[in-house]
């Protein structure tokens, strides 16, 4: 019991201290106001006044915590740490109200005006400084320099980077979201922003920001580390764990001089963090900064959509070139892509005297015809399972069986022949007729890829050499066939005609006519 009570006496003594040193300012302060605010409203410039009586309403706030503070018994009191955030709050709104007046009304001020002010901003860094020396030390500062000193020389060489990139590239604009449960902290914060011409949106606590969010898009929020029901880093959770709102970047802004907290944030995705009382070349500095991270992240991502998008047009065009397989096989570094089909089903349809008809028709007209043709019969090589191989001038190519083989791909091959003489004859109309002329043949083929500046799928072999024969021997609306394909259809096949063919290069041989 008695360890506690020494405990409390001393964090007593510790605020009593901290209170006495920085009495005598705070009174100095408001003393200063309160003659500054007489001389304006005597002499002016009127426009003034709204400001100046926010620094003196802050003064007053911080002569009244001061004399809380001399009064507090020891279990009324709390950290350090939130005693330093309760105290600068109001001591941020002096600083930030007084230099706003010196900028706005620079020339309009008197020279005693110019004075009095200049002591009351001199006089709030040398309190907000006396403060910061309260004994709690940072874990990351390990020589005499107080944290503020080390952040300013962070600061001092950020603002160089920064300032040489900005003679180079035009100031970038962007919409903000502010949120802190201070009013003071959020109208400065809001009009240091609004004068380099971002939008800004202000809210004054972690669930009214997530309540404008859910209604408004921003390129950029800043959020106060410590504030009632919902936190800073609460906040920062909130929106890195949502979809529509994890790229948001977010700065987080505190008088609380605890750089635990600082990482936390950090670790938690926080973009960057900013003390207060704000610099002002600072604030503009890191939102240029953050902004400009932001956009390019944003072209990042642009250029990586249109990337996949390109990918994927060349991958759709892969595949209506290749069959599946092989593009499949491409894709995972395969260089040589061949193989030896032991079955498999080759059909050749040929439009019969398209030469006469081309000689006749107009570029246009023939190119639109047999286009449409072709385009058809690619549909209906989909639906049967087949693999178009190629087309060569008006015949068509194709194949069952390969890449993928099939057992049934002699039925396949004679089922799309059929619907190649239907299609065929549903598409002649007041145009000049045409017909077919089919011919297949099954038997081993050897498959595989050729070509490096236009890839062509090809199969080469006696089979395909017979099915071609079998084409170029047969009739016009009728789809032969050879002995091989004859007996891979089996029972299958029936209603067919039987002739033996003087064939060139093979000579006798056994066709059927279906």
């Amino acid at each position: 019991m008695a360890v506690v009570q020494s405990a409390d006496i001393g964090h007593r003594v510790q605020i009593a201290r901290i209170a006495q040193k920085i009495a005598d300012p705070a009174q100095a302060i408001l003393g200063y106001q309160e003659l500054i605010i007489e001389e304006v409203r005597r002499q002016g410039p009127s426009e003034a006044l709204p400001d100046l009586e926010k620094v003196l309403r802050a003064a007053r706030e911080l002569n009244a915590l001061i004399e809380g503070l001399l009064g507090t018994q020891p279990s009324e009191t709390g950290s350090i740490s939130l005693l330093r955030h309760d105290l600068r709050t109001p001591m941020n709104a002096i600083l930030g109200y007084s230099e706003m007046v010196m900028e706005d009304f620079d020339g309009s001020l008197s020279e005693r005006l110019v004075a009095d002010i200049s002591r009351i901003i001199d006089e709030s860094r040398r309190l907000l400084a006396q403060l910061d020396k309260a004994p709690e030390t940072s874990p990351f500062y390990s020589d005499e320099k107080t944290s503020d000193a080390a952040d300013a020389t962070l600061a001092a060489d950020f603002v160089r980077t920064m300032a040489a990139r900005s003679s180079a590239s035009p100031e970038k604009v962007g919409r903000i979201l502010v949120v802190d449960d201070t009013m003071s902290s959020r109208d400065l914060l809001a009009r240091r922003l609004g004068r380099d011409g971002h939008a800004v949106v202000v809210a004054g606590s972690g669930a009214e920001a997530l309540r404008i969010l859910e209604t408004q898009k921003f390129d950029l929020a800043l959020a106060d580390i410590l504030m009632p029901d919902m936190n800073g880093i609460e906040l920062l959770g909130h929106l890195k764990s949502n979809r529509r709102w994890r790229e948001i970047p977010v700065v987080m802004i505190s008088g609380l001089k605890d750089y635990d907290a600082v990482v936390r944030c950090i670790e938690a995705g926080a973009e960057d963090y900013l003390p207060k009382p704000i610099d002002p070349v600072l604030l503009r500095a890191r939102i240029k900064a953050c902004l400009e991270r932001s956009r390019w992240r944003e072209r990042e991502r642009r250029y990586l959509s249109e990337i996949e998008f390109e990918k994927e047009r060349a991958n759709a065009l892969l595949h209506a070139i290749l069959p599946g397989q092989v593009v499949k096989r491409l894709a995972e570094g395969e260089e040589v892509i061949a193989d030896r089909v032991e079955m498999a089903t080759i059909l050749f349809a040929d439009i019969v005297n398209f030469t006469e008809f081309a000689a006749r028709t107009p570029a246009t007209v023939l190119v639109r015809r047999l286009g449409a043709l072709f385009s058809r019969f690619d549909e209906l090589a989909d639906e049967y399972g087949m693999e178009k191989i190629k087309t060569i001038g008006d015949a068509y190519m194709a194949a069952a069986g390969l890449p993928d083989p099939r057992p049934d791909h002699a039925q396949a091959a004679v089922a799309f022949a059929r619907a190649l003489l239907v299609e065929m004859a549903r598409a002649t109309g007041p145009e000049p007729p045409l017909s077919l002329r089919i011919g297949i043949n099954s038997g081993p083929v050897i498959a595989g890829l050729i070509g490096r500046k236009r890839f062509v799928y090809d199969v080469w072999g006696h089979t395909v050499n017979l099915a071609s024969r079998m084409e170029s021997y047969g009739i016009p609306g009728r789809i032969q066939i050879s002995q091989s394909t004859f007996e891979a259809l089996g029972s299958s096949c029936m209603d067919v005609h039987q002739e033996v063919m003087e064939i060139r290069g093979i000579g006798k041989y056994i066709t059927y006519l279906i």
